[in-house]
């Protein structure tokens, strides 16, 4: 989900500039400053970026194709690895605009070494996990980690490139995370297939070296780290989103475990909306709120953001299942699993341009329309054609198109939110686009799961979705599992194109 966002920062810098937009959701002047550091360091900082957004976009791709072998490694049930996933989207999605708060108000690249380092220590420890439990919590630090990382890496090119070369460098900095986002899952792919099921405890450590030398550059280059802020940081917000988003992941994720939860599922889901309810009044009143709830009141902004969560929620749940039906179910390899990331990423970087041109020219809702109506006829396909189990001749190629789908979708997204405000609030806006993603990811593993558990059941599956088995049934149960998904998320994506249409208004004539 990081690289399709890259696209969207290019789309964003025909608009304005770059030097306006703080990933965190702060509004600076000018965060540059000739002493941050020297000229000659600028493309050294540039690659600590570049590495650093490897690290956090590889890791959500990779973790989609390993998680078979994850689970299978640490006997993990379903309800075990949707939190293995969520673990690391949780603290991500709640404390993302604090993160880039942080850096504003201690230093950007004080901040974003800090989260590197910890995103490595938690890599190791994900990598050294001796159970599922520990796998869990690791991941969850690692979420706290990007909080800290992902806003800082584009603050920091900000910070180290003067106004008239940002834009190359961002430009840089978005085909890398493209190419690093297709060959991660295909790099860990070929390593799961080649090494056998364990490996994906080499393909977590590979963050090390990355991250270590990336902290190299950072100590060497980086001159006087000043902060660009002296806002206070929402963390009453962080908290209450964190509270509020893991007793509904908690709740939803509950449903589909046959152990149920140590707290009944209804108190965990009224925690969970009095938090978010707690949260909403925190931002009403907050001097320095890392949501702005007046942006809501466009509705343009508020339709976008919506289209967002929808289409989040069916592309992140379908990442999440399918690998598993294919790898688990069809007996297909990590290594051909992996291939569908590489057409997507292509489409992203060749036709997502191309959309955010046309929507200058139409405005951004049709293309959204467009792209939502193919994601979700793609998602429909894929259920109905589920119980073939065909990968090079289904999969492959729906996937594809999804990716087309896609790439109309995400530039203009971003155009359509940047639309709806003003430039003081360019910043913000798009903070809270990309925490919307992210928490769509979050809430539709969590909730998916408990229908992928139910629709495995009710086809007589004799094992539990995702777990490794022979047993007669178990690849017809899952397939009919995933069938279940990609219909709900279908409907999700269609009710996104609908709303595109209707409700992301056309721009107004010159």
């Amino acid at each position: 989900r990081g690289a399709l966002r890259s696209r969207a920062a290019k789309r964003g810098r025909r608009r304005m500039s770059i030097a306006h937009v703080d990933p965190g959701g702060r509004h600076r002047e000018d965060a540059h400053r000739p002493s941050f550091c020297a000229p000659e360091a600028r493309p050294w900082i540039l690659t600590a970026a570049i590495l650093a957004s490897a690290m956090g976009f590889i890791d959500g791709s990779v973790t989609a194709i390993a998680l078979p072998a994850m689970r299978e490694g640490l006997g993990a049930t379903l309800a075990q690895g949707t939190w293995i996933n969520n673990a690391y989207l949780l603290p991500l999605s709640a404390l993302i605009l604090v993160g880039g708060a942080i850096g504003d108000r201690y230093g950007v690249a004080r901040v974003f070494m800090a989260g590197i380092a910890l995103f490595v220590a938690a890599s190791v420890a994900v990598a050294l996990a001796p159970s599922a439990e520990f796998l869990i919590g690791a991941r969850a630090l690692k979420g706290v980690a990007a909080a800290l990382m992902v806003p800082g890496s584009l603050a920091i090119i900000a910070k180290a490139y003067p106004r008239a070369e940002r834009g190359k460098a961002i430009g840089v900095w978005a085909a890398a995370s493209a190419v690093t986002t297709a060959l991660g899952p295909v790099l860990g792919g070929a390593l799961l297939s080649a090494l056998g099921s364990e490996a994906w405890r080499i393909v977590f450590g590979l963050n090390l070296p990355l991250g270590l030398f990336a902290l190299w550059i950072l100590a060497r280059r980086v001159g006087q780290d000043r902060p660009s802020s002296s806002d206070g940081v929402d963390w009453p917000g962080g908290v209450l989103a964190t509270l509020g988003l893991g007793a509904l992941a908690w709740a939803l994720t509950a449903l589909q475990s046959e152990g149920g939860a140590p707290v009944p599922v209804w108190l965990l889901a009224a925690v969970g909306v009095v938090a978010l309810g707690a949260l909403i009044a925190q931002e009403r009143r907050a001097r320095h709120p890392m949501m702005p709830l007046r942006l809501f009141a466009d509705r343009g902004f508020s339709a976008a953001n919506a289209a967002t969560f929808l289409l989040y929620f069916g592309l992140t749940s379908i990442l999440f299942y399918l690998p598993q039906t294919v790898i688990v179910g069809w007996g297909r390899s990590e290594a051909e699993m992996s291939l569908i990331f590489v057409p997507f990423s292509a489409l992203m970087a060749t036709v997502g341009p191309v959309a955010g041109r046309w929507s200058d020219r139409i405005g951004p809702g049709p293309l959204i329309g467009a792209g939502a109506a193919i994601v979700a006829l793609v998602f429909a396909a894929l259920g109905l054609l589920a119980p073939a189990e065909r990968f090079w001749g289904h999969v492959l190629p729906l996937m594809t198109l999804m990716g087309l789908g896609m790439s109309l979708v995400v530039s203009p997204l971003s155009a359509a939110v940047m639309a709806a405000v003003d430039d003081a609030s360019t910043g913000a806006a798009s903070g809270i686009n990309n925490a919307v993603s992210r928490m769509a990811g979050l809430v539709s593993v969590a909730a998916m799961g408990a229908v992928a558990a139910a629709a495995y059941a009710a086809a007589g599956g004799p094992a539990s979705f995702g777990e490794p088995s022979d047993a007669t049934g178990h690849a017809a149960a899952m397939n009919a599992s995933l069938a279940m998904v990609a219909y709900g998320c279908a409907a999700l994506c269609a009710a996104a194109s609908a709303l595109a249409f209707a409700a992301i208004p056309r721009p107004a004539a010159d």
